[in-house]
């Protein structure tokens, strides 16, 4: 959003990596609405869209309401240039039934500025996840695919996720997802508690070739502070709860507990950079 003020500017100093502005390669924010009415939307806008980089509207919600409520709605995102996408599994259900390509068609002719390409659900073939991709960058849309499985049981290998994410990429994906729903739990690099599978993350990290343009799912207030933790306040985190954004802005920026005490012990001082001796 243009003419944003800092409503603190000058008064509490700088903690570890300044934090990206919009419009943004890294540190996006990338937040899942379950069913936003367009004055919720206007509030979320006013209150967090300097913060807010991508809006899913998740699984299968936008196909619930009417059309010309729809296109409002997104068109109220697009024009605070955040970037606005149905849910994959949309993609998937209209890949199902033989109607993918008429569903890209009708996201864009919406107002949608971006399209999810996922295979949480069902078995996409390698040739229907190219063909999403490719008519989705046709038609101007910012591609965001996704990797993993939504089952607990079917989960793929760090190799195979990694295989997948770099083939999306070199297709022209914008960014691509680690999948951990919106439970955060037995997907993903998270277990059944919700913990990060440590060994899992350093083989994804340790092989990915541009960490920048991974965007992990990580809806729970702990991981995501583990994840800013390891990879730095402009880690790209998707799956945040509408009402969590400014808490996660907060922890980017050293400004929750879990954070400005990583950030403190790191300046070896005790104090931020700036801050007087």
């Amino acid at each position: 959003m243009s003419g944003h003020e800092d409503a603190w500017a000058g008064t509490i100093g700088t903690f570890g990596e300044p934090r990206t502005e919009k419009p943004r390669r890294t540190g996006i924010t990338a937040v899942i609405d379950k069913g936003l009415g367009l004055h919720a939307t206007d509030d979320l806008i006013e209150a967090a869209g300097s913060v807010v980089d991508q809006v899913k509207l998740g699984f299968g919600t936008s196909a619930a309401v009417d059309a010309g409520f729809l296109r409002r709605k997104v068109a109220r995102l697009v024009e605070s240039g955040i970037v606005v996408y149905p849910g994959g599994t949309m993609l998937e259900a209209a890949w199902v039934g033989g109607r993918m390509a008429a569903f890209i068609e009708r996201a864009h002719a919406l107002g949608f500025s971006g399209l999810e390409v996922s295979d949480g659900t069902v078995e996409l073939p390698d040739t229907a996840r190219r063909e999403a991709i490719e008519r989705g960058l046709d038609l101007g849309l910012v591609v965001v695919t996704e990797v993993g499985k939504k089952d607990p049981a079917r989960q793929l290998s760090s190799a195979e996720m990694v295989d997948r994410l770099h083939a999306d990429l070199a297709l022209g994906a914008s960014l691509v997802t680690i999948e951990a729903r919106e439970s955060g739990r037995g997907t993903g690099i998270f277990d059944m508690s919700g913990n990060i599978v440590a060994d899992l993350l350093d083989g994804l990290a340790g092989s990915i070739r541009d960490l920048e343009r991974v965007l992990w799912e990580a809806p729970q207030q702990a991981q995501q502070a583990f994840l800013i933790r390891r990879f730095g306040p402009n880690v790209n985190l998707a799956n945040i709860a509408t009402s969590e954004v400014l808490a996660l802005e907060a922890l980017r920026r050293g400004l929750r507990f879990e954070t400005l005490r990583a950030a403190l012990q790191r300046d070896g001082a005790g104090r931020p950079t700036g801050a007087p001796s």
